[in-house]
């Protein structure tokens, strides 16, 4: 084989990777996350302490590994709590049950509108990647994670 014919296919090799990999960021950058479970742990004036299970889905065909990672809810643009998701793996095409302990402040009034938001690191073997992540969990879910009558 020739040079130019080299040079050709490492181009074309390293074209088809960098398309690749970036196909697989922008599909890990649509990561899905959903409350399975929500348990009350403890209460008091402060405020509530509640286990939670979130479900994250990997539509991507990396596996990616997460560090701890903290989570904010907020409920009509006000700070409700917070929280932090223990470490946890998502599997090409797959997805993670992750537990979380979530700290409540009761000073809180009923909420309209809550959302659940954070920024995930994912280590990849050559690099990681940052991708923020918000929920908006149900009216019914809403109600039972934000303690309201």
């Amino acid at each position: 084989m020739n040079s130019s014919k080299k040079g050709g296919l490492v181009i074309i090799l390293i074209l088809s990777m960098s398309i690749f990999g970036y196909s697989q960021y922008a599909s890990a950058s649509q990561i899905g996350v959903s409350i399975t479970d929500s348990k009350l742990l403890n209460e008091n004036e402060r405020g509530s302490e509640y286990n939670i299970e979130l479900k994250f889905e990997n539509p991507s065909l990396l596996m990616l590994t997460s560090g701890e990672t903290e989570f904010f809810v907020i409920a009509d643009e006000g700070l409700v709590g917070k929280g932090q998701l223990e470490a946890f793996t998502l599997h090409p095409l797959d997805s993670s049950f992750v537990n979380a302990i979530y700290h409540e402040n009761l000073e809180n009034e009923k909420s309209k509108s809550v959302k659940i938001t954070g920024v995930t690191k994912y280590d990849l073997i050559i690099a990681s990647i940052e991708i923020p992540f918000v929920y908006y969990p149900t009216e019914e879910q809403a109600r039972e994670f934000i303690h309201q009558d």
